[in-house]
């Protein structure tokens, strides 16, 4: 089972930029497409982004299109969410999980302790 930990989150102004990244634990990491998610204070957890398993098809939330950008280093056995112009209904915690394909959010991995955003206005 692959581990996952996310780290880059803080505490930003409206329009700022922030890089997520996730660690995973083994080499099988390039062999899966891997998501980002995201879950707000008194709401379900929602998919963010989507990337297959060489990096070369993603998929974005309506949300999100335009402004963020996901993307993986499979040598480094790392995942990465840059996140421009910053909202303050970005707020949440940010999850990876590995995903059954760029595009089907159906996550597969066990949710690590993500990573806190917080946009203020």
């Amino acid at each position: 089972q692959v581990q996952l930990v996310e780290s880059g989150g803080g505490l930003v102004q409206a329009g700022d930029s922030l890089r997520l990244s996730c660690a995973a634990s083994g080499r099988a990491f390039s062999r899966y497409a891997m998501g980002w998610f995201r879950q707000a204070p008194g709401k379900e957890r929602e998919p963010v982004a989507g990337i297959n398993w060489s990096g070369g098809r993603t998929h974005y939330g309506d949300a999100v299109k335009g402004r963020f950008t996901i993307s993986r280093d499979n040598a480094k056995i790392t995942l990465y969410l840059q996140m421009n112009s910053l909202k303050p209904e970005d707020t949440a915690v940010y999850y990876c999980a590995g995903i059954a394909d760029y595009n089907d959010y159906t996550a597969f991995t066990s949710w690590g302790q993500g990573t806190q955003v917080t946009v203020s206005s």
